[in-house]
């Protein structure tokens, strides 16, 4: 049996979920979402730190809780979100194109008449880059350890370098950090950070972790387990410099080298990709194969979940244009990547108010700033230079659900200096009932104030 609807998504990520939601309400008869996961909401899942949100709600919210709103939005909307659907290929039909999805019963077979392309994009490995040396247990993409330790509780290293200064990378380093290792390097071939400013500042430097510029790992060294790497210097043109090479002990190697679009099934209806495998769309969003759409990171990578549900709103409502033989939307590049990166500014605040990431100088003797571009930058400028405080994303132990960690966050902001003291305490923390976001989960007392610890995703 087919079945047939009018925009079929694949990928429940942000934007495939944003461009599910955008169709229906642009007037689609039946919207479709195949996800490949036994859940919605992409990478998402299984980012817990905040910062999601921003421009989208104007909220800062960690990634379960964005997921969580998306796949809101696009169930009430009217679309259908099937999960654990693992697309194999698309081939023209004489009324548009067929579908074809794995799943634990058999393949299934859909017929629609636009399709987006919302399959988001998977990290660079070792292979991908040719460290030289053995290959030792010990080595992991950033992604695959943000899985190990948000998500499946397992602690990947004590002793970490992280090579590649990508934005999940850099997250990492403090995520770790928070867990009890040691980071002890973070080495980036490039000038400068390859991450966002507020991630430079506030996961990195914040934290006293070294970070080498054009400097890459020349060497992976240890037998069963890792044992060391070497880090180099690089010339301008990239290549080792010799004599520089110095060596670090360590039992685990994070690589955060980049991303690479996923358009596999993109191929298998004749989309034309880049030299970079990002899709070749119009400024409709749409490939050369008219009534395929692409979006978000499969279309391009870009810098934030905000401007993936964007540019993924857009792809629906231009698919139900298509249909209905409308003229469709035009998408502004300028959102793919306008955020600050590499290192802060010396002597100034990295706003994390908005995407902007404003270097604001904060003049004690006035109380003046310069730099910052709204009043809101101007009080995080003063309340960072003053009194600094921060949002603890982490986890806590669950018996209850599919996954033995629970997200949480602290429900406001507490001084910068007792979040580590704050981490200590949720170790020993165990949620033995169901909880949804929002939900309390812990109250302890910092400084005579009552601080509560909340639920970001729902354990049911």
């Amino acid at each position: 049996m087919m079945r047939e609807c009018d925009v079929l998504i694949i990928g429940g990520g942000p934007g495939g979920l944003a461009a599910a939601c955008a169709a229906k309400k642009e007037g689609a008869g039946s919207v479709i979402v195949l996800e490949r996961d036994k859940r919605a909401g992409g990478i998402l899942n299984q980012c817990i730190h905040n910062g999601f949100g921003l421009i989208r709600y104007n909220l800062e919210l960690t990634g379960p809780e964005y997921a969580a709103r998306a796949i809101l939005e696009a169930e009430q909307a009217g679309a259908e979100i099937l999960c654990s659907r693992h697309v194999s290929d698309i081939s023209k039909a004489d009324n548009g194109y067929c579908i074809s999805a794995y799943t634990r019963d058999g393949i299934e077979k859909y017929l629609a008449k636009t399709i987006v392309l919302a399959t988001g994009c998977r990290e660079r490995t070792r292979g991908n880059i040719s460290i030289p040396g053995s290959r030792p247990a010990g080595v992991f993409t950033a992604g695959v350890a943000q899985n190990l330790v948000n998500v499946r509780n397992v602690m990947i290293g004590k002793r970490v370098v992280i090579l590649g200064s990508g934005d999940i990378g850099l997250i990492m380093a403090r995520r770790l950090t928070y867990e009890g290792a040691k980071v002890l390097a973070i080495a980036e071939i490039m000038p400068q950070p390859t991450g966002l400013a507020r991630n430079v500042s506030q996961c990195v430097q914040e934290f006293g972790i070294p970070l080498y510029v054009k400097t890459t790992v020349s060497k992976i060294i240890g037998k069963d387990r890792l044992e060391a790497v070497e880090l180099s210097d690089l010339d301008e043109k990239g290549k080792v410099i010799p004599g520089t090479a110095r060596l670090i002990e360590c039992d685990t190697l994070v690589l955060s080298v980049g991303l690479i679009p996923e358009n596999e099934v993109a191929q298998t209806a004749g989309v034309q990709l880049m030299p970079n495998n990002s899709v070749n769309t119009d400024k409709y969003l749409q490939t050369n194969v008219i009534g395929v759409f692409s979006c978000g990171n499969s279309r391009h990578v870009m810098d934030l979940a905000d401007y993936v549900s964007e540019q993924g709103e857009m792809a629906g409502r231009n698919a139900v244009h298509l249909i209905k033989g409308e003229a469709m939307e035009s998408w502004d590049e300028e959102k793919s990547n306008c955020m600050k990166k590499g290192f802060p500014e010396e002597g100034s605040v990295t706003c994390t108010i908005c995407p902007n990431g404003c270097q604001v100088r904060y003049d004690e003797k006035t109380g003046e700033t310069t730099g910052n571009r709204c009043l809101r930058g101007k009080r995080f400028a003063i309340q960072e230079r003053t009194a600094p405080t921060r949002t603890v994303t982490t986890t806590v132990k669950t018996t209850v659900g599919e996954d033995c960690l629970l997200p949480v966050r602290t429900a406001d902001k507490i001084p910068k200096d007792q979040v580590q003291s704050l981490i200590g305490q949720l170790r020993s923390v165990v949620v033995n009932e169901d909880t949804t976001i929002g939900d309390t989960v812990y109250r302890t007392e910092l400084d005579g104030k009552d601080v509560r610890i909340v639920v970001t995703a729902s354990s049911k």
